[in-house]
């Protein structure tokens, strides 16, 4: 019996993710591969939510800004607001002339994630609007609604099936937040130089990377390995259609972190630190057949 044709908005929602496919594959391979160990229903939510998240980031950080330094009457701070205004109102009508837009509302929708967890998420955005220095107390909140509540949001995609104690379930909230906030700082250390000649941005509180130093980066490494520790902590409770490929990312976090470890923060400065290609297939094989992180 031949499938029946797809209507008008499920052929459009179709390419709706297929742009979100296209977004993830222009700028992280590395993600892409990792998504392919999700299974295909928990996939497409995943990466329907990280292509949104990367639109978001051109805007404050990248092509909005290059558009602009070449004549073009863009102004990042209202394209960031009509962005999220969009978000919401797709919410509510299910349908969107934003591509990438159309496919986040959907995954928000069917996943149960709402405004509570979009909303600090654009506030991050808008903290990367303009040159700062952090505060302990502003680095938090930055942290929080820019990667916690991401790994909130896949976290709805994850366990939108499955039964769990009120217990258990805080916990895997608690995993899902570290492990966020355990990519967001890796990612900082990372871009530690460029961020701050590039961007004007000193994301960790009271470190100067022109000053940069061991014992700051054994300092930031410490809180980077308990945030994984804690991670760790709720991969056993994911079902088996995430936990691979969850085991995969945090496994591939852990190798930068020592990565990081072994290079001499002087040299952190002037390159980008990344792990091999080699490296990330055994990852990924060590997923594949059940290894988990500790």
């Amino acid at each position: 019996m031949s499938k029946p044709h797809p209507s008008s908005l499920e052929l459009y929602t179709q390419a709706a993710e297929h742009s979100s496919n296209a977004v993830i594959a222009s700028y992280s391979t590395s993600f892409g591969v990792a998504t392919k160990l999700l299974a295909p229903e928990i996939r497409q939510h995943v990466r329907n939510i990280y292509a949104l998240v990367r639109v978001a980031d051109e805007i404050v950080d990248g092509a909005a800004a290059e558009a602009r330094v070449g004549g073009g009457n863009v102004e990042p701070s209202f394209a960031l607001d009509q962005l999220e205004a969009e978000i919401y109102k797709t919410l509510r009508s299910k349908f969107s002339g934003n591509l990438v837009v159309h496919a986040f509302a959907k995954t928000a929708n069917e996943t149960g994630f709402a405004r509570g967890i979009i909303e600090p998420f654009f506030v991050s955005m808008r903290m990367d609007l303009w040159p700062r220095k952090h505060t302990p107390e502003s680095f938090q909140k930055y942290v929080y609604g820019s990667a916690e509540v991401v790994g909130l949001m896949c976290l709805h995609a994850f366990v939108k099936e499955s039964d769990f104690s009120m217990q258990d379930y805080k916990q895997i909230v608690k995993s899902a937040r570290a492990l966020g906030a355990a990519f967001q700082k890796v990612n900082f250390l990372r871009d530690l130089s460029a961020d701050f000649e590039k961007l004007g941005r000193s994301y960790f509180p009271d470190v100067d990377p022109t000053t940069f130093n061991e014992y700051q980066k054994a300092e930031l490494l410490g809180y980077i390995r308990e945030d994984l520790k804690v991670a760790a902590a709720g991969l056993k409770f994911l079902p088996v259609s995430s936990r691979k490929a969850v085991a995969a990312a945090q496994m591939l976090f852990t190798e930068l972190a020592n990565l990081i470890e072994k290079t001499p923060a002087e040299q952190m400065l002037r390159a980008r630190i990344s792990v091999p290609n080699p490296t990330k297939f055994l990852i990924v094989l060590k997923a594949l057949i059940g290894v988990v992180p500790k």
